[in-house]
């Protein structure tokens, strides 16, 4: 597990620009880490929060809570991801932020990143576009969920976190942690459990990828983009080799 500084810094130069000064106010910032356990809230709907939360190691999820305590899981968060910088601007949460599968987060007091901001503004900048890049992140999971057949919807989602694990440097190989169980499969793409479960074995079939027991296996790694119409432009990333 790198230190907190150390994560958000490697996240933040995958699409801006920080020079020395920008690192070193970075690494002044107050950082108190917590193990948060998979399932818990770290975040809920209608807080007011004082701290910015960022993923040290681990998965989180922001997710609303509907009626019957079912969930809509909105996106998925890595290592060195700050998935509630919102809250910087906003007066309460309008949703909830937990753990998928053991995670480390660090939380920020947002005193301090104002007066970052103030000091160095390319840092301000870098976290703007930081949000500006889940509210991409949002625009495609909304096209996706409501435009794509469900096979397609799926292979796009586990393309999205295969390519973002490696781009964090967080795969291995061809394999990459996704900690999620078929219920929050579904939860998150829209799908009832015997749906999550013809979906996996049409694209087990296809021989592209498996997905067992919180593990992601690409095999064939341009045919998963072909199946699941994705295009990582979106993610704003540096350009990645793929196989």
């Amino acid at each position: 597990m790198g230190r907190p500084h150390d994560v958000l810094i490697r996240n933040l130069k995958e699409h801006s620009r920080l020079v020395d000064e920008d690192v070193a106010e970075i690494c002044r910032l107050s950082c108190t880490s917590r193990d948060i356990a998979p399932d818990e809230d770290f975040i809920r709907q209608g807080d007011q929060p004082n701290v910015a939360a960022l993923v040290v190691s681990g998965m989180v999820a922001r997710y609303h809570l509907l009626e019957g305590g079912r969930r809509q899981y909105l996106s998925f968060h890595m290592s060195g991801d700050l998935p509630d910088a919102q809250g910087l601007f906003l007066e309460r949460m309008d949703h909830a932020l937990c753990a998928i599968g053991p995670a480390n987060v660090a939380f920020i007091p947002h005193r301090e990143l104002v007066e970052v901001f103030q000091r160095r503004p390319s840092v301000g900048i870098a976290l703007w576009r930081e949000t500006l890049l889940d509210a991409a992140i949002f625009r495609e999971a909304i096209t996706n969920n409501s435009a794509r057949p469900m096979s397609t919807r799926m292979a796009h989602l586990f393309c999205e976190l295969f390519y973002r694990a490696r781009g964090s440097q967080l795969n291995k190989g061809n394999r990459c942690s996704i900690p999620l169980t078929l219920v929050q499969l579904g939860e998150t793409l829209g799908m009832g459990i015997a749906t999550v479960n013809r979906t996996l074995q049409q694209l087990r079939a296809s021989g592209t990828m498996d997905f067992r027991d919180g593990e992601l296996v690409v095999s064939k790694w341009r045919e998963l983009e072909r199946l699941g119409d994705f295009n990582p432009d979106y993610l704003h990333m540096r350009r990645l080799p793929t196989k």
